[in-house]
């Protein structure tokens, strides 16, 4: 059975325009969608990464967060009538503080799955503080409780299928252990991509400051080199039919290119056609 992939809206974010698009207007605030996903079709529902824990906590990266009651896990999952206690995998792209604040939400007999090596980079110190202390201390708790934390090793290992339809791999972009999940529906495979890609139009449709044929920009925001922030892009756009990034709407691609753009739901309508850039004359 084709699966489909739910977008859960978090809340936002402000937070400086450069750190999502290298260089773009230094100093000037941007305000982010913060996205997480939620699975369904398969043998039980399936949400990835879970936002961020509370509008304070946000005040530690110098940035505001604009979460409200709507936008709490509870209340997104029960608009397409799940509850908490009905999901069994909780997966992570990565471990930074918009993503993995919410797991102390979740019953301990759902399981957390994360790539080992982000929970070492977690507390390697290298992007502290962007990982912060109650968020990871919940998945200690987790590891010490038979069952509730799955550890995968995708450099080493590959990609993993977690179900059905639902596949783990290492994403070697972002942070050290950050992981793409692909999801298998009735329109082709959809990625869903944590940060590395953060902005589309900025990055990808018309890169910013990029004048070079089929190049691609990086965020503000990377543990690696640049040169491996364009590969991991490049490969999503050349290996999926749907990307699905944590701060941005769903984009549909063709031929390595990002033509439209979704809302809330893939599968689902096109909301926003994309021109593809003519880099030669007619």
């Amino acid at each position: 059975m084709p699966l489909e992939i739910k977008v859960l809206d978090y809340g936002d974010i402000e937070l400086e325009s450069s750190f999502l698009v290298l260089g773009r207007g230094c100093g000037r605030v941007k305000r982010v969608y913060t996205y997480g996903f939620l699975i369904l079709g398969g043998q039980y529902p399936i949400v990835v990464d879970t936002g961020y824990r509370d509008n304070a906590i946000m005040e530690s990266l110098g940035m505001r967060g604009l979460q409200f009651h709507e936008n709490m896990i509870e209340n997104q999952l029960a608009r397409h009538g799940v509850r908490m206690g009905d999901v069994r995998f909780v997966c992570h792209t990565h471990l930074h503080i918009d993503h993995a604040g919410k797991d102390d939400h979740f019953p301990m007999n759902t399981t957390v799955v994360l790539n080992r090596r982000e929970m070492e980079c977690s507390v390697s110190g290298l992007m502290h503080p962007q990982y912060p202390k109650p968020d990871i201390m919940h998945l200690v708790e987790r590891l010490h409780t038979p069952g509730a934390l799955r550890f995968e090793d995708l450099e080493l290992s590959g990609p993993i299928e977690l179900m059905p339809g639902v596949v783990l791999e290492a994403a070697n972009a972002h942070t050290d252990g950050s992981m793409n999940v692909h999801v298998e529906t009735a329109e082709g495979r959809a990625t869903i991509c944590g940060d590395v890609i953060y902005d589309f139009q900025d990055q990808i449709i018309e890169p910013y400051h990029i004048t070079f044929a089929s190049e691609v920009q990086v965020t503000g925001n990377h543990i690696g080199s640049k040169r491996g922030e364009k590969a991991a892009i490049k490969k999503l756009l050349n290996s999926s039919k749907f990307l699905l990034p944590v701060h941005d709407k769903p984009a549909k691609v063709e031929q390595g290119q990002i033509v439209g753009r979704l809302d809330m739901a893939v599968p689902g309508p096109i909301s926003q056609t994309v021109h593809r850039r003519n880099w030669f004359p007619a």
